[in-house]
């Protein structure tokens, strides 16, 4: 299958030049990039940093002078090229790096037109924008050290703050607990991957890394969900029972699973057909 092309559109008066290899490292997990633009005005100080990123990238600069007071001209700019690039027909997704939720009509206008939209941008990105992408990744929490996201995670309870429209914690535990007991085998299990597309799907801001943790079956370890391994032990199952109430499964990876498979697979049917 061949790779989705991407353009990545950067709002450089909403984005730091320090994030630019988490944008290009994210972005490259979805696909090729064959556009890269930068806008802004560069001859602000502000704007100095982007110089050697730009080089170092291959990022075309876009020059956009402010016109008037209070207008953001970088905005209309952006906007624009998005359009004119949509129409070429040489892309299969964007990525709208800004944390501005002057982009949100875009994003909207994007996706009604077929594209897979990246955003990113900072955690007190405006919920509208984070919520109009197909997902949305925080570049401050994705570019964290290890440390700082261990802090993140212990203090998660607090995530839903006005600063930040990263999804509670707790909203997404409550979503799978709901889809384990609506489509969970006669004994609680259900595929792990079956998860992860629904959440990624309800929440376009998810990230496991937003909470401290590199992969999502982490979090739901973390979260006390019971988890095993397919006889092959390439396949993870879930459970909402906790480890300590797992004790009865002398053989976790011996379970049997087709049951589980039957029901994963038609309700991985039911998203397919959504889409």
């Amino acid at each position: 299958m061949e790779d989705k092309k991407f353009a990545v559109l950067i709002d450089g008066d909403n984005t730091s030049s320090k994030d630019i290899d988490t944008i290009i490292n994210e972005v490259a997990k979805e696909g090729i990039i064959t556009y890269k633009r930068m806008y802004g005005d560069l001859t602000k100080p502000n704007l100095a940093s982007w110089k050697n990123v730009l080089l170092k990238y291959s990022i075309t600069p876009v020059q956009q002078y402010a016109y008037t007071t209070g207008k953001n001209a970088t905005d209309t700019a952006m906007i624009i090229d998005a359009m004119d690039i949509l129409y070429t027909g040489k892309v299969d997704g964007f990525c709208l790096v800004s944390s501005d939720s002057d982009f949100t009509r875009l994003a909207v206008r994007l996706r009604e037109a077929g594209m897979l939209v990246i955003g990113m941008g900072k955690q007190q990105t405006p919920e509208p924008f984070v919520k109009a992408c197909s997902m949305f990744k925080f570049t401050d929490l994705i570019s964290a050290s290890k440390a700082k996201a261990e802090q993140l995670s212990a203090t998660v309870e607090h995530a839903d703050s006005k600063e930040s429209a990263k999804t509670p914690l707790e909203d997404i535990q409550k979503s799978v607990d709901t889809l384990i007991d609506e489509n969970g085998d006669d004994d609680g299990w259900i595929l792990a991957s079956t998860v992860g597309t629904y959440i990624l799907n309800k929440y376009s801001d998810f990230d496991s890394r937003n909470y401290g943790f590199k992969k999502m079956i982490d979090l739901l370890k973390s979260l006390s969900y019971g988890t095993r391994l397919s006889a092959d032990k390439s396949t993870y199952f879930i459970t909402k029972r906790t480890t300590d109430t797992l004790s009865g499964y002398t053989d976790l990876v011996q379970q049997p699973v087709k049951k589980q498979q039957t029901k994963n697979t038609k309700y991985q049917k039911k998203i397919a057909a959504k889409k």
